[in-house]
């Protein structure tokens, strides 16, 4: 029930950026920090870790859920240390998701070549 809840939740929060995507100008690029940014600001006011608890991966895979988790670490980090805080916490907080990112990418590119248009 667990897969099936965190595969519906997924998916509807990716329909909607979708939708989102093919009705505005918006750049993808764009759409990317405005999701993270959104997570950041839902986890600042306190909603999306109880969404994150109830959706699990649904909620916590999605860009939204790396905002939330970026302010997460900024805000135990400056609870912690301080001002210094600010610029550790994020990184800290995030770092096996980045770390896991540009790992499998760069095995992937031994492992696949582009295809060069001409």
């Amino acid at each position: 029930m667990d897969y099936l809840k965190a595969f519906l939740i997924g998916g509807a929060i990716c329909a909607v950026v979708q939708i989102f995507m093919d009705n505005t100008k918006l750049m993808p690029g764009r759409i990317m920090v405005i999701l993270v940014c959104l997570g950041s600001l839902l986890g600042a006011i306190g909603v999306y870790q109880p969404f994150i608890k109830w959706a699990g991966a649904g909620a916590s895979v999605p860009l939204v859920g790396f905002g939330s988790l970026l302010f997460k670490g900024i805000k135990e980090a400056v609870d912690k240390e301080g001002f210094i805080g600010l610029f550790k916490g994020g990184f800290t907080a995030s770092a096996v998701g980045i770390s896991a990112a540009l790992i499998f990418s760069y095995i992937a590119s031994w492992i696949f070549s582009p295809k060069m248009k001409k």
